[in-house]
Order: C-alpha cells, then structure tokens, then sequence
C-alpha cells in the first residue's frame, strides 16, 4: 500500500494532542497492514513516521512504536540508524537504539557501535552497547577491539565485557582467536565471556580453557576463571579449584572458595575446613559459607 491518506498531523488547538492522536491512528494503520501482509516497506515517508513515533510523550506508545518496527525489521534499519546519529530528541535517539536490538540487523553495527562509543547520553550508549550485544558474532571484532584500545574508559569496556559475554556461543570463534591477546582486558573478558559458553554448551573445550586459566601469569585472569567455574557444572575443575585455594593472590583464593560452594562437590570439604583455620578472616568467613552451601547441597540430594 502507499503512505497514509493524511500524512501530516492535523493543526488543533493543542499541539501535543494532535500528534498523540495522529500517532495514534499512525500505529492502529500499519499494525493493521502488517497483519494483513499489506505493509509497503518502501513506503519510506510512513517508516519515517513510525520512527518519529518513538519520540511520542506516552512510554506504552512508544514501546507500540518500537514493536511495529521491530516487526517490520531490516527495512526499517536505515531510519533508525539515521535517528539513532541524527535525532535531537535524546528520548528517540534511545528508543531507536532499543528498537535496533529488537531488529538486529549486522548492517547497524558501525552506527550501533559510533553510539556507543559517542553519544553524550549514557542510555543511549548502554542501549548501544545491548544493540550490539544482540546483533551477535558481527559485533564481536569491533567489540574486541574496543576492548584492547587504551583510549576507551572503564565504564565502555565494562559494557563492551557484557556484550561479549551475552553472545556466549554465538562469538566463540572470535573468543578463542582472542585468547592470547596481548591486552589483559580483553583477555579477562574473553574468560568471562568464555563461561557464558561453557555453560551454554559444557563441553570439553571451553570448560578445559577455564582450567588452564587458573594457573595464567596473571591474577586478574585466574579470578576471572575460578569465579566462571563457579557456574559451570564441570566436575574436572574441583581439584583445579582446591589448588587455587591456596594461591597466592587474594582474590584468586576469595574466588575459588565461592565457586566450590556453590558447585557443593563434597570433595571440596576437608580443603575448606582446613581454611577455617586461614590466618585471614575473610578466607575463613568464605569457607564456612561454603561448607554450609555444601552441606545444603547434599541434603538436597538426599531428597
């Protein structure tokens, strides 16, 4: 079908609700095309319009908006790329970020990606950064690289982290590539994201990755992999684990007891009693949190 017989809002007395109204008649139209496989995504004027929904005062609306876009999928990307860089209204610069991650087109990375990283709004950077996240494997590279530049803040590769670690299995193939990266965040964000696969998957590679990791030079990456295992159901990694409890950094130590806890093998059992009689009070906190943990595991099983 062509575009709307009245394509532009009608002049009332109110402004705001002749566009709420025009809006809404907008939405009750091309839902109805698009049920009845009418909906003409050359169209470009209504897309336009759609787009410019997601700016309308009423959240619900918007969400309406967002959905019958997200339904109309990849031909509605290049209008919300344009809005996402261009729109003055931070509220649809937003929504057409959000929008984006319900259609994830690849096609929008390098925009998705531009947001992240420059929009001075921090939702639509997160949103941005969740965008890419759905998107999958494609938006893995540029997430890694990311990631490696020093010129990005803490907060960018946090969220950078989180996307990876959302893709879990789709972007293995980029996270094993990654593995002996020369820079620590992403090596710490490959082992994060790499136990999003192993629990996906709980097989032999990504589970004997995060073993390997426990003895790696580096601290931050063996507590990155004793606090993935702790997620993982892999039996193999206990004594890997008990080992770690007697590292020589802190954290690594913190880290393996919590995951033996929650894991409630009760192989873990005599190690963690022993560590109630750890000079630190934390490590000695940690290990009867873990002991009860185990314990309520087992009568668990019991039942």
């Amino acid at each position: 079908m062509g575009q709307m017989a009245d394509s532009t809002p009608p002049v009332m007395d109110d402004p705001l609700v002749a566009v709420q109204e025009f809006n809404d008649a907008l939405i009750d139209q091309v839902s109805e095309q698009i049920s009845f496989g009418t909906f003409n995504v050359e169209d470009h004027q209504t897309l336009k319009q759609l787009v410019e929904g997601l700016g309308d005062p009423r959240g619900l609306v918007r969400l309406r908006f967002a959905e019958t876009l997200g339904d109309i999928g990849e031909p509605a990307t290049p209008f919300l790329v344009d809005a996402l860089q261009r729109h003055d209204n931070v509220v649809v610069r937003r929504a057409a970020a959000k929008t984006l991650t319900l259609i994830a087109d690849p096609a929008a990375v390098p925009p998705l990606l531009e947001a992240f990283l420059g929009d001075v709004d921090t939702v639509v950077r997160g949103s941005s950064a969740g965008a890419l996240a759905r998107t999958g494997a494609t938006a893995a590279p540029v997430l890694l690289e990311v990631l490696a530049s020093p010129d990005h803040a803490q907060e960018i590769k946090g969220h950078a982290a989180w996307a990876l670690a959302f893709m879990g299995s789709e972007a293995e193939e980029y996270l094993y590539q990654a593995l002996n990266s020369q820079s620590l965040d992403v090596r710490c964000a490959v082992i994060a994201a790499l136990g999003h696969v192993a629990q996906e998957k709980g097989d032999e590679k990504s589970c004997g990755l995060l073993v390997s990791a426990l003895t790696d030079p580096d601290a931050l990456i063996r507590t990155e992999a004793a606090a993935a295992l702790g997620q993982v159901n892999y039996p193999r990694s206990v004594p890997h684990l008990i080992l770690a409890m007697q590292d020589a950094d802190l954290d690594v130590r913190k880290a393996a007891i919590n995951s033996l806890g929650k894991m409630g093998d009760p192989q873990a059992m005599d190690p963690l009693k022993s560590a109630l009689s750890d000079e630190l009070s934390v490590i000695r906190t940690l290990a009867k949190l873990a002991i009860n943990q185990i314990e309520r595991h087992a009568q668990e099983d019991d039942w």
